[in-house]
């Protein structure tokens, strides 16, 4: 996620499918590591499964979503 009042990226780990994530945080690349993601196709391998996640990952899509997200600002200096 891109933290716009520190203009930094963070790792947030979200439980439960909550919605506990700092609402300022714009996320950039979810991935669910719950086990109906993954069980249909690769059982109990969720290390197959997220290896093969990065196969799918759209990073010029992330890409973009980063360069828009690092514009934004919410410093509370003038």
């Amino acid at each position: 996620m891109w933290e716009p009042l520190g203009a930094r990226l963070v790792v947030e780990q979200i439980y439960d499918h909550q919605a506990n994530m700092t609402p300022a945080n714009i996320p950039l690349l979810v991935i669910d590591g719950w086990e109906h993601a993954y069980y249909l196709q690769f059982l109990n391998e969720k290390s197959k499964w997220v290896d093969a996640f990065w196969s799918l990952v759209d990073w010029d899509n992330v890409g973009r979503q980063f360069e828009a997200a690092s514009k934004l600002s919410l410093a509370l200096v003038p």
